[in-house]
């Protein structure tokens, strides 16, 4: 008598593992049973993985269109063509005012937080419809779906997955593969030490009109341990990705932290001058008080 075959694990493969949301998730998911492809753009983060022993660990660098196909190639080899789940994590901040962004610095930004995303999206997606089912899942932001001074390259990239995203899910409307976002706010993470090298190798802060501000901007930069209010480790991004994955009904958004949650209701409720005025003062420690006489409306009303 033949003993049946034990039922394989369901398979996930996860961008951005070298730290932070990335390992965070790749952990939570392989404890509840999946077999988890965690990726990671440099080799070493690959081999430093795969001597922790994730077995499955490989280097996947989303500005790089050759490690995409590279690893969905992999990944399809590995599992006889199956792929049940997407997350897609990997990213990283570009500080900096919109006039001081080069065309060459966003596009840097836009070929890994949305171009290299869209790729591999785009590669995962033949697969899950061979099987008739799939999960894709998008790390986006709270930055998402409101906008930030001095973070206009980070906010760019999210606002597009934004629409990608839904309209790929409006795309793959009864296919059997269910698409989501995650919106996340303040996370532990080194989120901010990476942005800081980012700022500093492509700002030109001195020579900007922005150099005074800039100042605040690197301090924040620089407190990159320094936790902020409301803050939450990168598990609870973990435990909203777990229902995204495994609810028969996922959420089309999944908010994280209480900022995001305040400012999805503040973006629906206010005016956009009145929800400006709430953003900048949130932001207010960042910038030095202006300088010199008020600025002039037409007619001589003075601006306030």
């Amino acid at each position: 008598m033949s003993v049946p075959s034990p039922e394989p694990r369901p398979t996930v493969l996860v961008t951005g593992c070298s730290s932070g949301i990335g390992i965070a998730a790749a952990e939570r998911m392989a404890a509840r049973g999946w077999r988890v492809f965690p990726t990671a753009r440099q080799a070493a983060d690959v081999a430093r993985l795969q001597a922790a022993g994730w077995t499955d660990a490989l280097r996947l660098d989303l500005a790089d269109s050759d490690t995409i196909g590279a690893a969905v190639a992999e990944v399809a080899e590995r599992t006889g063509g199956r792929l049940d789940a997407l997350f897609n994590n990997g990213a990283y901040g570009q500080p900096g005012a919109v006039e001081d962004l080069s065309r060459g610095t966003l596009r840097e930004q836009l070929e890994t937080n949305l171009l290299g995303t869209h790729e591999l999206t785009a590669r995962a997606v033949p697969l899950m419809r061979a099987q008739g089912y799939g999960r894709i899942v998008q790390n986006s932001s709270v930055l998402g779906f409101i906008a930030l001074p001095y973070r206009s390259a980070y906010v760019c990239s999210k606002f597009a997955l934004e629409g990608l995203t839904d309209t790929l899910r409006q795309e793959l409307d009864g296919s059997g593969i269910h698409v989501s976002l995650i919106q996340p706010g303040p996370i532990a993470t080194r989120f901010r030490e990476n942005a800081h090298r980012a700022f500093r190798a492509r700002i030109d802060a001195e020579r900007s009109a922005h150099a005074a501000t800039y100042q605040a901007v690197e301090r924040r930069l620089a407190g990159a341990g320094t936790a902020t209010p409301f803050t939450r480790e990168a598990d609870a991004v973990a435990t909203k990705l777990v229902h995204a994955l495994e609810h028969p009904r996922p959420r089309a958004r999944y908010r994280v932290t209480v900022p995001t949650h305040l400012f999805a209701v503040l973006e629906r409720l206010l005016p956009a001058r009145w929800l400006d005025r709430v953003l900048l003062a949130a932001t207010a420690s960042e910038r030095q008080p202006r300088q010199g006489p008020k600025a002039k409306r037409p007619g001589g009303a003075p601006g306030r």
